[in-house]
Formats: structure tokens, C-alpha cells, sequence
């Protein structure tokens, strides 16, 4: 079967939702300790934060101050796969005249991994232009120094 011909892996679920926010510390501390999310990383220096949503397979909540989410995000979602569905995602998105994107928007040829969580990653946009996300999660365990860098990069780590 070509890639033309392929049939997208099925979305599980969805695994994560963002949000802009206009103080990241009093939306932090209000859906942990009202809400009861528990926190899961914050990176002060792009005034983002995120909260597990049950637990890191199940779902997330991400938090961006106002002005700082990637993609120069409008509305972001990402849809729950499993890693092969990740991997084929990318091959199937070009065939079918989307441009599968990195975390930083540029054209991707593979998934980003997500050190912190582990998570696997390919991104591309709407009709409208928001940021939509295919994500698995690994079972590896989490190396935050990895930072996020392709899937082939994380399987060559020693």
C-alpha cells in the first residue's frame, strides 16, 4: 500500500489541551491545588508549565503565558497514538499534501521526542492554521537534558 493509499492510525484519544493564561504562576497553583492536577514540568524561561491530567498516558494540560506557545499558537490539540502510529504519521500527512512539522515549526521528516515526558511527537496545522499534534507516549524512562530533538537521536542515546 502507498502512502497516498494509507489510512491514518487511529486516534486513541485526546491527550492534551493548552491553554493561554495571564499569569502562569496563579494558573499553576490554581489547577493544582484547586482543580488537583498534579504538577508535571514548567520551563520558566518560555512561561510555560504542564499538569498530568490522571497520569502521563492519559492526559495533559499544558499552560503558556500569555504571547510564548510554540507554532505561534492560536488553538493547540494533540490527538493520543501509539508510537508505530507516530512514526507512520509523518509519511501519510506528506502523501496527503499536509507538511508534517517539528516543535518549531519547521517541515519534519520524523517525530521530535519530548525528553522530560518521554513523548513522541509530529505536528502539522489545520485549515485554519492551529497547531495539531499526534502524540505517543514512551515507556522509556524520562531524561530531561535530552531536551527535544528527533526520534532518531533518542534511539542512538547510549
Amino acid at each position: 500500500m502507498t502512502a497516498e493509499n494509507a489510512v491514518m492510525p487511529k486516534v486513541l484519544g485526546l491527550y492534551e489541551t493548552h491553554l493561554t493564561v495571564a499569569d502562569l504562576k496563579t494558573s499553576v497553583d490554581f489547577y493544582r491545588d484547586v482543580v488537583g492536577l498534579e504538577p508535571a514540568a514548567s520551563f520558566e524561561e518560555r512561561k510555560v508549565a504542564f499538569l498530568w491530567v490522571d497520569d502521563r498516558k492519559t492526559g495533559m494540560l499544558g499552560l503558556w503565558e500569555t504571547g510564548t506557545g510554540p507554532l505561534k499558537m492560536r488553538l493547540h490539540i494533540a490527538f493520543r497514538m501509539t508510537i508505530d502510529g507516530v512514526l507512520q504519521a509523518p509519511a501519510i500527512l506528506k502523501a496527503k499534501g499536509v507538511e508534517p512539522l517539528g516543535f518549531g515549526g519547521e517541515p519534519a521528516t520524523e517525530p521530535v521526542v519530548f525528553g522530560w515526558m518521554p513523548a513522541l511527537s509530529i505536528y502539522f496545522k489545520d485549515p485554519d492554521g492551529h497547531s495539531i499534534e499526534f502524540i505517543g507516549i514512551l515507556d522509556d524512562a524520562p531524561d530531561r537534558s535530552f531536551g527535544i530533538r528527533p526520534f532518531s537521536e533518542w534511539r542512538e542515546r547510549a
